[in-house]
């Protein structure tokens, strides 16, 4: 089985500053400063403290000021100019012991053959059991596959460059379904909703994949999907009462174990509209090719250079 596992970060105080130190260098040009380590006193002629909230999962440019107000689109062209660059050296100096983490082989986008499907699984609490062969079964649907078992070590630019690469990716509900920004637009993504928590799922991802432009897809896992373990009345109660926020605390601890012949006619859908993705994107390719040669015969003619 195609598996990728984690580089290592050490999880010592400031394992989040230097998580996330790319991406918050690209916001400014000066130094970035670990309060929690800091034993000098700072003094600044101006600052802004707090976030804006605009709701779940989401950028709404209604709410924002000026001329040129930003979209979920702004942000993720943001994240991908950040992780897309080779690592190099920070802009700026912090007091942050950072080791930049070694980067996976390169997986260039598929023009041809078979799509790449990413498969999303946790540890611990809502692992899928049975990932071994819910694997199989996409890779006889026609899938490329990779499992992908992340934790809050790996390296964000080992997210990137997987997600980025592939055409398709499955994760059960939950923040690992925020990886979804690192897909490019027209790429599917498939979440597997825990029973009667089917609007969480809507409201917190399912709307933000709509925003990015992705083929959404909801697979509804099934009572003997998702409350493995849990006895006849726990069960009962939980479908009377229905999807409250309450009943939900209860779902997101379970593990997943999924039907897989339920699950491959899923798998089936999810190919399709990743194999159009994937020669829509190869049409796009030839289109720029043959216009970029254009332009190259045009500068030649004209003898002026062309890059």
């Amino acid at each position: 089985m195609t598996s990728m596992k984690t580089s290592s970060l050490s999880l010592s105080p400031g394992w989040w500053l230097r998580h996330y130190i790319d991406l918050l260098s690209s916001y400014t040009r000066h130094q970035i400063i670990n309060l929690d380590e800091e034993k000098a006193v700072h003094c600044f002629p101006s600052a802004i403290i707090g976030l804006i909230s605009h709701g779940a999962s989401i950028v709404d440019p209604t709410l924002q000021r000026g001329h040129h107000p930003k979209t979920l689109h702004d942000f993720h062209s943001f994240i991908a100019a950040t992780y897309s660059k080779s690592h190099a050296p920070l802009r700026n100096e912090t007091n942050v012991d950072y080791s930049p983490p070694l980067l996976p082989p390169s997986l260039p986008w598929r023009l041809e053959g078979r799509p790449r499907l990413v498969l999303l699984n946790r540890k611990g609490a809502r692992t899928i059991l049975n990932i071994d062969k819910v694997y199989q079964a996409a890779l006889e649907v026609g899938f490329d596959t990779v499992v992908y078992e992340p934790s809050r070590e790996t390296s964000l630019h080992q997210d990137f460059r997987l997600i980025d690469s592939s055409h398709a990716l499955i994760a059960v509900h939950g923040a690992g379904l925020t990886n979804m920004l690192f897909l490019r637009k027209g790429s599917v993504l498939m979440q597997l909703a825990p029973k009667e928590s089917d609007w969480l799922g809507s409201l917190f991802y399912g709307k933000m994949a709509v925003r990015l432009g992705l083929e959404y897809m909801v697979y509804d896992l099934g009572e003997d999907e998702s409350l493995l373990g849990m006895d006849k009345a726990t069960k009962e109660r939980l479908a009377r009462e229905g999807g409250t926020l309450e009943n939900w605390v209860w779902y997101k601890d379970q593990k997943i174990k999924l039907d897989e012949l339920r699950f491959k006619k899923y798998l089936k859908r999810a190919y399709k509209k990743a194999k159009i993705f994937m020669q829509k994107e190869s049409l796009k390719v030839n289109y720029y090719s043959k216009m970029r040669q254009q332009l190259k015969i045009i500068g030649r003619k004209l003898k002026i250079g062309y890059m």
